[in-house]
């Protein structure tokens, strides 16, 4: 269950760095709202799940699935470049969590 909260959490980190886009310095109260409910099911998800995966593994995939997801999302709906370097680098930050969790 522990690996299945900490990539819950690691979506809701993309919900925050999403979100984090609309605030506009904190005055858009529904992103707000969206930010910081998002951060905070995202960092107690994660420390729910750190009781049973080491602190470092588990804020590694944490992080790295909120890095991966939240450079999905500036692909497909904010117009971020789409290279093949961008997409290998991707695909290497999702080999190295895999790597971390058969490792854990």
């Amino acid at each position: 269950m522990a690996w299945f909260y900490l990539i819950l959490g690691g979506f809701f980190e993309v919900g925050f760095t999403t979100a984090l886009r609309f605030v506009e310095g904190f005055r858009n109260v529904p992103w707000t709202l969206a930010f910081l409910a998002s951060v905070t099911l995202s960092m107690g998800l994660l420390e729910v799940a750190a009781r049973e995966i080491p602190m470092g593994t588990a804020y590694a995939v944490w992080g790295g699935i909120g890095a991966v997801g939240t450079v999905l999302v500036g692909m497909a709906f904010f117009d971020e470049p789409t290279t093949t370097i961008r997409l290998l680098l991707i695909l290497g930050v999702v080999a190295c969590i895999m790597a971390l969790k058969l490792t854990a």
